[in-house]
């Protein structure tokens, strides 16, 4: 995790114990790194337990690993690889696909 999103997300105790926020708010995550193995789910799985902490609804990835979509199978959230400091077709598609989960959810939960 950045510096500075864990700075934010310790200044978060007044929106959370006080006032609850973000109650029941969508959530969902992604991190990019250079290296196949750069901790990437750890980031993932910290803002997932952030999420839940402040009552979230995570929203994980709906897509099985292809070489078009969710190329390093990540269910939890976006995990990319950055190939020369450039991400691939299958990442923007990924993340394409899960900015429309949050929005569908968000829209159900809007309705409900």
């Amino acid at each position: 995790m950045t510096a500075q999103f864990k700075a934010f997300a310790d200044a978060t105790s007044n929106p959370w114990y006080v006032r609850r926020e973000w109650l029941d708010k969508v959530a969902a995550g992604f991190t990019v790194g250079s290296c196949p193995s750069g901790e990437q789910l750890a980031t993932i799985q910290y803002l997932q337990t952030f999420a839940a902490q402040h009552g979230m609804h995570w929203t994980g990835v709906d897509a099985r690993r292809s070489e078009h979509i969710n190329r390093l199978g990540a269910s939890q959230g976006l995990i990319a690889q950055t190939e020369k400091g450039k991400l691939g077709p299958a990442d923007y598609k990924t993340a394409e696909l899960l900015g429309i989960r949050v929005a569908t959810l968000a829209e159900k939960l809007t309705l409900s």
